[in-house]
């Protein structure tokens, strides 16, 4: 099983990213909210999941463990594959598709291709429960942004806000970096200048 990948962004297309690792090129289909962050010649570490069927082989690819293991919990619907739950991903983002389970609006997940209002309904049933449970493990505010649960990477997010990046930018790169460092909960206190460093130069490889 390939659970991650590092290396350099080699291309960028509209379905897939091919990255390079130690001269191997790896396609991996992500989410388009991830790879419109990614530019060549940059380097990336992905979290990823092979999926292997009787007729395909295909890597898939995330710049957060959050969303990749979000990923996992929709393929537990039945009838909801790895492509399905790719096209939820990239529909909405992962704050906005915890919501729209919780909050059980259909509407936003028949959003995305192939989800129709049946497998929206079916989601929502098998997984409320459960994604409603993990929003109160984040500790997230109602925006899907830190909360005052977690200070520490409220106050990266503030110190990146104050440099002038939007909040969902400076949200996704502090979560992406937290979830990279296995932080389960808050940032240590003491990692907070490394943690904004590094979210730092998250951002700034999307420029």
């Amino acid at each position: 099983m390939i659970g991650s990948l590092r290396g350099t962004v080699d291309s960028v297309d509209a379905d897939s990213v091919l990255i390079d690792v130690n001269g191997v090129g790896y396609e991996v289909r992500m989410p388009g909210s991830d790879s419109a962050t990614l530019r060549a010649h940059h380097d990336v570490t992905v979290f990823t999941y092979l999926a292997v069927s009787q007729d395909n082989i295909a890597l898939y690819g995330f710049l957060a463990k959050s969303s990749k293991n979000l990923f996992l919990q929709l393929q537990k619907v039945s009838g909801v594959g790895p492509k399905a739950a790719l096209s939820l991903l990239s529909a909405l983002p992962p704050e906005a598709l915890l919501k729209a389970i919780t909050s059980q609006d259909v509407t936003a997940l028949t959003k995305a291709q192939g989800i129709g209002k049946k497998g929206a309904q079916k989601i929502i049933l098998e997984l409320s429960g459960k994604m409603a449970a993990l929003e109160s493990q984040k500790a997230a505010g109602s925006d899907g942004s830190f909360g005052t649960g977690l200070p520490y990477a409220r106050e990266v997010v503030d110190g990146l806000v104050s440099l002038g990046w939007q909040q969902r930018d400076a949200d996704t790169a502090v979560r992406a970096i937290r979830d990279d460092a296995g932080y389960e909960g808050d940032i240590p206190e003491d990692e907070v200048p490394t943690v904004l460093r590094k979210a730092l130069a998250y951002l700034g490889k999307g420029k």
